[in-house]
């Protein structure tokens, strides 16, 4: 090989450098149901995280970051749009929902895609399949689903764990399916279906734990569910090794990616359905805690994310890898079956023995900060200095932080809730000002340690009732317990007319950039 040639090699090797420390590697490990205290670094003493805490350790704690919404399908759709859930009503996706990212919006996957990089999703969806208002065939090709909004691969729980279908959907066929028993939700339609037991003819049935409310349609086994199912019994998935097949899945991409393409940098976007219900930790897990099978899933959701940095490291990539570790809303408890979870004195008392919020107040569902208050730990090293941070950061910020990390240009209209966090979430500045919360038609908003919620009455046909509100100083009252909104009038009105603008239509992005 002669000068030249040896002089053009070296050349493209710093090139290829060069581009992969401009384009790392993106993994974001979205847990479900965590709360802010169910790790170990911030606070909990009766669930061990040690790989989340070493993660802690080794990267940023952002002590007041923030998922979207305090409930799931939400954050999801909040944190890969940078849109508020509320601006399409998307509330918790029913089993047969359509997805509520249409293929013409731009959207985080599609962000990377555009910058180069191969995107996958492995975990639980939630995001409904389909188009809206058309029945699902789950017998055929399923979609549109990630692979229409800029994923090149998926490999889903596609509604909840504790919803049906109870299958795996790999791209866009169910995984393991016998065409003589075809899946069907709702109603059969062959008597060559597989029927299962109705839990509300027959609780019975649920013989791996009982309902408590709501979740006693369909029993899978020997678990009730959300919805009814007939058919599909071959392609039931294991509700206890769910945890490892996500692991296997994700190792699999991640070889064949680096088989393929090993200079191309990737976005792997790992939703797990842990702590969510039904609550079913591998048997390996199960009297980890004292905490009934919520604290032991919680073990094992740490186990998981110590192997998917085992797996970068084992492949060179952890200096190349932005890992992101949050939830997507607070904790909740007894959430529709009898876990062992919630446990009541002789005095009738309910004593959890562990409290997911920490000091906050609140939880899943909630619009208090233990709704969206959540882990959220950044880890680049590196490049990030590990530490804590008190930046005010959300996911619904991602999609413009990571455009300007890959210095792309966003189309017109993207992200128009989001904000550019880049410089809070590298560990280099003290994050924005504002911050906005939602579930349902409620919202709120963070100026700083202020905090103003627009409640809404009852809904009536989908209209919210007149808004009221409330005003939190969190210097001074973490627990949001004294409503300061006739004390201070004049921050609330400031407060009030950001909000409502942007309840009414107006881009946050907009809105809070402007002042």
């Amino acid at each position: 090989m002669n000068f030249k040639c040896y002089l053009t090699l070296f050349v493209t090797l710093i090139h290829a450098l060069v581009a992969s420390a401009a384009k790392p590697n993106v993994v974001i490990l979205y847990g479900d149901d965590v709360g802010f205290a169910d790790v170990g670094v911030n606070g909990s003493t009766l669930i061990p995280t040690p790989h989340i805490d070493q993660l802690a350790a080794e990267g940023l704690n952002f002590v007041d970051g923030h998922c979207p919404a305090a409930t799931c399908s939400a954050s999801r759709y909040a944190m890969l749009t940078g849109r508020l859930a509320v601006r399409k009503n998307v509330r918790i996706i029913s089993p047969t929902g359509g997805m509520p990212i249409t293929t013409e919006d731009y959207t985080l996957p599609k962000l990377f895609r555009d910058a180069g990089y191969a995107t996958a999703v492995i975990g639980k969806w939630h995001l409904g399949i389909g188009s809206s208002g058309q029945a699902v065939d789950w017998n055929s090709e399923v979609k549109p689903g990630p692979l229409e909004i800029g994923f090149d691969y998926s490999f889903l729980v596609p509604s909840t764990n504790d919803r049906v279908p109870c299958v795996y959907l790999e791209n866009y066929r169910v995984v393991g399916l016998d065409p003589a028993d075809p899946i069907s939700i709702g109603k059969r339609i062959s008597p060559e279906q597989t029927e299962y037991p109705d839990a509300r003819k027959n609780p019975e049935s649920m013989t791996y734990y009982p309902s408590t409310h709501g979740h006693n349609n369909s029993v899978i086994n020997g678990i009730g569910r959300i919805g009814v199912m007939y058919g599909g019994k071959s392609a039931l998935w294991n509700d206890e090794t769910m945890g490892d097949v996500f692991l296997e899945k994700t190792e699999q991409w991640l070889d064949s990616h680096l088989a393929k393409n090993a200079d191309q940098p990737f976005f792997l976007y790992l939703p797990s359905q842990m702590i969510h219900v039904p609550r079913t930790p591998h048997p390996r897990f199960q009297g980890a805690t004292t905490l009934g099978h919520r604290g032991d899933a919680m073990v094992e959701y740490d186990h998981s994310v110590g192997a998917v940095r085992e797996m970068l490291k084992a492949r060179g990539l952890t200096k190349d890898t932005i890992l992101i570790f949050s939830s997507d809303n607070g904790p909740v408890y007894d959430d529709g079956y009898a876990d062992g979870t919630v446990v009541k004195t002789s005095t009738g008392e309910v004593d959890r023995g562990h409290d997911g919020s920490g000091p906050y107040r609140g939880g899943k569902y909630q619009i208090y900060e233990g709704g969206t208050r959540v882990p959220f730990i950044v880890s680049w090293p590196g490049t990030i200095e590990p530490g804590t941070s008190k930046a005010l950061v959300s996911h619904t910020d991602f999609l413009r932080s990571f455009a300007e990390l890959l210095e792309l240009e966003l189309p017109e209209g993207a992200a128009p809730d989001g904000l550019n966090s880049l410089d809070a979430l590298l560990g280099k500045g003290e994050g924005n000002r504002y911050l906005l919360q939602e579930t349902g038609h409620k919202l709120a908003l963070r100026d700083g340690d202020w905090k103003l919620m627009r409640l809404v009455g009852k809904a009536k046909k989908e209209k919210p009732t007149k808004p009221s509100y409330e005003l939190y100083h969190l210097a001074d009252d973490i627990g949001e317990r004294n409503n300061l909104l006739s004390q201070h009038p004049e921050r609330a009105d400031a407060m009030k007319a950001l909000l409502d603008s942007i309840y009414e239509g107006q881009p946050a992005s907009e809105v809070l950039v402007a002042q």
